[in-house]
């Protein structure tokens, strides 16, 4: 196990794979499939609701009915009811290319031409198909779709243009269409009988009466590319949306037969679904470009407006860092797109805009993609100014300037900074000053200008006179740092040297010669350290105030992509394409951790409270968030966690945490990968998951009061003692009890009465039958079982649970010899039985938790006092520290959410 743990991959939104759609009530939900997992949306803010289970395979169909997913996988299709898998179908020989709920079964069709037919009431033990269709040789399928009203019938299109009616229930082929010359991709019924429409991979769509198998209507989409989507609108508007593999939504009005509007640049990539919403005119489309977007059709000229969607980054991020204390992660990807991702919150993530891209791609006819800046390549930021003024600089690819964005806004900014105008050259290296005002570019020609943010006018620029030419550095400047005091400047050229200059008069001050090409840097401010990658694959530091280098590490056996300092300055974060991520102390200058990955970090990013690392991939969209199990395991030897020298493979973080069961009862979704050692905890119930804790679900109220009975006492005590009444009657004097019932104050009597009175009344009381409470705690300890103890105590109101174990309390203990003769000491002891026996077994967590801590304050002076109490103490104690060392271990994913939401502002 290594010091980063894989947590949680974020920014997928969505695949390749066909959405499916259902209304629950009055909301809609879609399923969508992400890798391995599925994650389904509300439609009404496409807010994220669920993520599903992790899967062994990709996702290649979806098919959802109420709590139940249907997701096939290879072979075998994944029943889940919400994120448990309850059970498997692998009847399928090959893979399974679509599903399609049928009323009460499911259809799944496979690329051999194997159609199956499945019940998913009593899924559990119906495991075995109803029904098994072969297909024919020559028709490979390629689309599934009921007609509606057609029973036990379905439609399926082939690869080799025709189209098949077959009836499920008789396993019959009813009829065969001849086609279109044309392979078909997709097929969709209408509201109207007997009308289907067929999508072509030609481009054309044909609007088709099978009943007399008659064409009524043919349109064909003006760009290249097959038609991958279809769906008719159900609000009474005569509408056919259809989506092709060039990204484009076409509107054909049915009645007018025509074209009624292009939607161009709907996605950057195929249209995988499209959905018309029952009676609603909103049309739901998403894409292979990691995008779902909701149109609505509330326009004078027809024409559908984007409502909402959600996207990520559609081609891989480039570069990525904390921000805001580490509850965004800013990214940058070769999709053209800046982004701000939320650690929190996936709702609030979002791209950064560019100025109208859409109505400027509109208005010049071009894509939005040709309209975006260039991928970026670099940029830095400045928290501090954030409310004041543009604090993100980025350098773009091929480009010679410089932008700036207001990060207050989510939107580029005003400026846009031109170092060394009168010979321009690409912008490879920027840096923004510790104070937020000044913001410094380095050119590939060796040019390195110092611009003020706030006005975006040019404040000086760095000249090395012992140079050729007019420059700062001979070769590419591949990296610029600034101190934290606006001191000095350090930048580092292709060539290998590495120049410190005066920050405020732009004179150099030293330089120091690596020997070889460097390819990044990296400039801690707190410690003054900075750190540099050459074309060796060796990794060097120096302390910029002696000009010497103080550190060298080697290991990596291939290019280094990313380094990154931690918060602190004691560790030091690498990786490379050979797949490795390595750690680095750079106190004790040894490797501390290495681990091998599948896919090459290409980024990586340390948050500011060092809890999570953050890491982009190789041909991977999506950002990857690490665990620091230093941070959450209370253990403080690193060494128990790292691998030092030694490369451990591990895998990379997924969407969903939960990992799916293929048995028929699902087992805990979450695995401990870490050797327990055995102890003395029992086994627990049948009921019980394995490793994790229950909770008792009553009211919070209930067992806080118990930890909080004397605040809450004082704070309700009365100002001043009760007031007799006025009217009070003079006889028959009564005083309270605890048992509700009226007792009678006795008459006036002398000292030796009263004495006598006492000695009866104590002999009386020691005569009476127990409590209910000590009954039912001897049963349940007799038997071995406490639940219905516990389900006495959890009825019971916080001041009457108070009073019970006081009625406990040994007051008389003056002689420790006698202690055990009394009455109170047996349930004293069976309660630590029971407190024992119900930490091990894990039930009822908080609320025992809450009793435990005030029954050690009643009677934590009677256990210190006794031998016999004080060993069950501390088996106490030890149950206590397993079971909770264990929790610790499974939940540490949990517990960094919990420190995100204590750090946010939301």
């Amino acid at each position: 196990m290594g010091i980063f743990e894989p947590y949680r991959a974020i920014g997928y939104i969505t695949s390749s794979v066909p959405f499916s759609v259902q209304r629950l009530g009055t909301e809609t939900f879609v399923t969508v499939g992400v890798g391995k997992a599925f994650q389904i949306y509300n439609c009404a803010k496409l807010t994220l609701v669920f993520v599903g289970p992790q899967l062994p395979k990709k996702i290649r169909a979806l098919a959802s009915y109420r709590d139940y997913t249907f997701a096939a996988y290879g072979n075998e299709i994944a029943v889940v009811k919400r994120a448990h898998q309850v059970a498997t179908w692998s009847r399928h020989n090959a893979k399974v290319n679509m599903l399609l709920l049928f009323g009460e079964h499911i259809l799944s069709v496979d690329v051999d031409g194997n159609m199956f037919v499945w019940r998913f009431k009593g899924i559990e033990e119906n495991l075995t198909p109803l029904g098994h269709i072969k297909l024919d040789d020559k028709f490979t399928p390629t689309c599934v779709m009921h007609p509606d009203t057609y029973l036990n019938k379905v439609l399926l299109g082939s690869q080799e243009g025709t189209l098949q009616l077959w009836n499920i229930s008789t396993k019959k082929r009813i009829y065969e269409f001849k086609g279109w010359g044309s392979s078909i991709s997709s097929c969709v019924s209408s509201p109207a009988l007997d009308v289907v429409a067929i999508g072509c991979t030609d481009g054309k769509i044909h609007v088709h009466n099978i009943r007399v198998d008659e064409k009524l209507v043919t349109f064909t989409h003006s760009t290249r590319g097959a038609v991958t989507a279809l769906s008719f609108s159900t609000d009474g508007q005569p509408l056919l949306a259809s989506g092709g593999s060039s990204g484009v939504i076409s509107i054909w009005n049915l009645e007018k037969r025509k074209l009624q509007s292009v939607v161009r640049d709907a996605h950057d990539s195929s249209i995988v679904s499209l959905h018309f919403f029952a009676n609603e005119p909103v049309l739901m489309s998403s894409s292979a470009d990691n995008s779902i977007k909701m149109w609505i059709f509330d326009t004078t000229d027809g024409d559908p407006r984007l409502l909402r969607f959600r996207s990520g980054h559609s081609a891989p991020p480039r570069c990525i860092r904390y921000y805001a204390n580490g509850r965004h992660i800013l990214s940058a990807g070769l999709d053209r797109a800046f982004r701000l991702f939320s650690v929190i919150q996936d709702q609030q993530s979002r791209e950064l805009s560019q100025r109208h891209v859409s109505k400027r791609a509109k208005k010049l006819r071009m894509k939005e993609e040709e309209i975006k800046l260039k991928p970026v390549i670099a940029f830095d930021c400045a928290e501090i100014r954030e409310r004041d003024w543009c604090n993100v600089v980025t350098c773009h690819m091929d480009t010679a300037e410089a932008y700036v964005w207001r990060l207050q806004n989510f939107v580029l900014g005003e400026h846009i900074l031109r170092p060394c105008s009168e010979n321009p050259a690409p912008v490879k290296a920027c840096a923004i000053s510790a104070c937020g005002n000044f913001a410094v570019l380095g050119t590939a020609g060796g040019w390195i200008e110092r611009f003020n943010l706030q006005s975006g006018i040019s404040r000086g620029s760095y000249l090395d006179t012992s140079e050729r030419k007019r420059c700062a550095h001979h070769g590419e400047v591949v990296g610029v740092a600034c101190d934290s005091t606006n001191t000095l400047l350090i930048s580092a050229g292709y060539h290998g040297d590495i120049k410190v200059w005066d920050f405020k008069r732009c004179e150099l001050k030293s330089r120091w010669e690596i020997g070889c090409s460097v390819v990044k840097i990296v400039f801690h401010r707190i410690n003054g350290l900075l750190a540099t990658v050459a074309d060796d694959l060796v990794i060097r530091l120096f302390d910029v105030v002696a000009l010497r280098m103080v550190r060298k590490f080697e290991g990596h056996t291939d290019r280094v992509t990313d380094l990154c300092f931690s918060e602190d300055g004691k560790w030091l974060l690498s990786s490379s394409m050979d797949g490795t991520l390595r750690i680095w102390d750079v106190i004790l200058a040894r490797q501390i951790d290495a681990v091998h990955v599948n896919v090459s970090v290409t980024a990586l990013s340390l948050s500011p409270n060092m809890d999570v690392l953050a890491t982009a991939h190789v041909d991977q969209n999506g950002v990857y968030l690490w665990v620091n199990q230093c941070m959450f395991s209370g253990v403080l030897n690193i060494d128990s966690y790292a691998s030092g020298k030694e490369i451990v493979s591990v895998k990379m973080p997924t969407v969903s945490s939960v990992e799916g069961s293929e048995d028929k009862h699902p087992t805990n979704p979450v695995v401990d990968r870490t050797e327990s050692k055995e102890t003395s905890v029992p086994s627990t119930f049948d009921g019980q998951i394995p490793d994790l804790v229950t909770l008792s679900l009553l009211p919070k109220s209930q067992w806080q009061s118990l930890i909080n009975l004397d605040i809450i006492k004082a704070r309700n005590k009365p100002i001043e003692p009760p007031k007799k009444p006025e009217k009070a009657p003079f006889f028959l004097p009564s005083i309270p009890s605890l048992s509700g019932e009226i007792s009678f104050k006795p008459s006036e009597s002398t000292n030796d009465e009263d004495a006598e009175n006492d000695r009866e009344e104590n002999k009386r009381r020691s005569d009476l039958p127990p409590s209910q409470f000590q009954q039912l705690l001897q049963s349940s300890a007799e038997v071995g079982n406490f639940s219905l103890f516990t389900d006495y105590i959890k009825g019971l109101s916080p001041s009457n649970l108070d009073m019970e174990l006081r009625m406990l309390q040994i007051i008389d203990d003056d002689d420790v010899e006698e202690v055990d003769k009394r009455p109170e000491f047996i349930p004293i002891e069976l309660l630590l039985n029971y407190f024992i026996h119900e930490i091990s077994c894990r039930n009822n967590f908080e609320f025992i938790q809450a009793v435990i801590r005030l029954f050690l304050k009643i009677h934590g002076e009677t256990i210190r006092c006794h031998v016999k109490l004080q060993d069950k103490a501390r088996e106490l104690l030890e149950v206590q520290s397993t079971v909770w060392e264990r929790i610790d271990k499974l939940f540490q994913s949990a517990r960094c959410m919990v420190s995100f939401l204590s750090n946010s502002q939301f």
